[in-house]
């Protein structure tokens, strides 16, 4: 009988206390600025600043777990030719979707982005938040944005706006 009183009490407490990646999700929401973003190649452990030395853009969470980002490169001039607006697409980066937090990772089922080869995809980062500041890996892969260079993977800096 003793054992049947304590089984409200323990389905109370693993109800009401969340499992651990979950504390990370909460962690993620808001509005992150970007401070840097650099592509590390695998093959050669180069590090390159991606959209220059001065990037700008941002990184938004809601609580509603949608997700959303534009980054765009330093120097971008108003194109006056057909030809400068191709080249734009170069110096930006933009998604959206809904994501899940499992443990260190986050995954955005992309919905609408710059570069249609990922609608619908999953995509996975790795993040670490350190204060108020988030580090992102990607996966290794081939960039859509700067082919060539075999498999790379982006490594962001961010610190909370809100």
């Amino acid at each position: 009988m003793r054992k049947i009183m304590w089984l409200p009490i323990v389905v109370m407490f693993l109800v009401a206390v969340p499992p651990a990646f979950a504390d990370d999700g909460a962690k993620l929401v808001g509005t992150w600025k970007l401070l840097s973003w650099e592509r590390e190649v695998k093959a050669t452990g180069e590090k390159e600043a991606l959209l220059g030395k001065n990037p700008s853009g941002y990184m938004i969470f809601t609580p509603e777990r949608r997700f959303m980002v534009i980054l765009t490169g330093e120097g971008r001039q108003t194109p006056k030719t057909d030809k400068d607006r191709a080249d734009l697409m170069n110096s930006m980066f933009a998604l959206t979707g809904k994501y899940r937090v499992e443990g260190d990772k986050y995954f955005v089922k992309v919905d609408a982005s710059w570069n249609p080869q990922w609608l619908g995809t999953d995509q996975e980062r790795f993040f670490k938040i350190d204060a108020d500041r988030l580090h992102i890996q990607t996966q290794w892969l081939e960039s859509p944005n700067w082919p060539g260079k075999g498999l790379c993977r982006g490594l962001f800096t961010l610190e909370r706006a809100n």
